[in-house]
């Protein structure tokens, strides 16, 4: 019969191993948000997680499966995010408020983890993870139809459609913009993300949600210093 010694044996190994396939993980995410996936490879990511490229093939055959695997954990996590983001939201609550809420959550994702961007919208990502995206994309533009049916719901299918596609197309833009800067720039290309949904939203939804009137004057920028 095994002792209590033998009993844990087993599990620290799979505890090292676990440990070490999240060292390499992140240190696949910091070459490829760097270099992007295509200019990668395993031996730079080795380098980067400080073992030899004989230990990552102990746990990853290639950079394929590297991405794979971090493609989705991320995934996985972006999925709980946005379903935090769309919630259902009281028809009562501002505009502004809505809007605000979901792309604060979507900015703070992709900040943590800038790698998602890099690999999701690279020129060359695994057949896999493009598929695997395809159907988070598919799933983010169902949820914001829903969510903005409840707001207007006089509206055809084709005309909630376009506008998903249109807010989700505003959101990519300015999120590309966004982890391009740091500091306080950064955060007010955040805010002119936020300016343009809601401006895009407002005339569609009209009073079922409710906004501060008049909107900011766009020849005056003084609203960008607002928090």
């Amino acid at each position: 019969m095994p002792t209590n010694q033998e009993k844990e044996q087993p599990r620290r190994r799979q505890a090292r191993g676990e440990r070490r396939i999240a060292q390499l993980l992140e240190a696949a995410a910091a070459v490829f948000t760097t270099t992007g996936y295509t200019a990668a490879s395993t031996n730079a990511i080795a380098r980067e997680a400080g073992v030899s490229p004989g230990t990552l093939y102990q746990f990853f055959p290639n950079k394929e499966a590297i991405a794979i695997e971090l493609g989705d954990r991320l995934m996985r996590e972006m999925r709980e995010t946005f379903g935090e983001a769309l919630a259902p939201v009281d028809p009562a609550t501002p505009l502004e408020e809505a809007v605000g809420s979901a792309v604060d959550r979507f900015i703070a994702f992709n900040c943590d983890h800038p790698v998602f961007f890099a690999l999701m919208h690279g020129p060359d990502i695994p057949g896999r993870m493009a598929e695997e995206h395809d159907a988070l994309h598919a799933t983010l533009l169902s949820r914001i139809e829903a969510l903005l049916s409840s707001f207007l719901p006089d509206a055809a299918p084709a005309d909630l459609t376009r506008t998903s596609h249109m807010c989700l197309g505003l959101y990519k833009a300015g999120l590309e913009l966004v982890l391009a800067h740091e500091g306080a720039e950064r955060d007010a290309y955040v805010q002119e993300l936020k300016y343009a949904l809601i401006r895009y939203l407002d005339p569609l939804v009209g009073d079922r949600l409710g906004l501060p009137d008049p909107l900011p004057d766009r020849t005056d920028l003084s609203w960008r210093n607002t928090p």
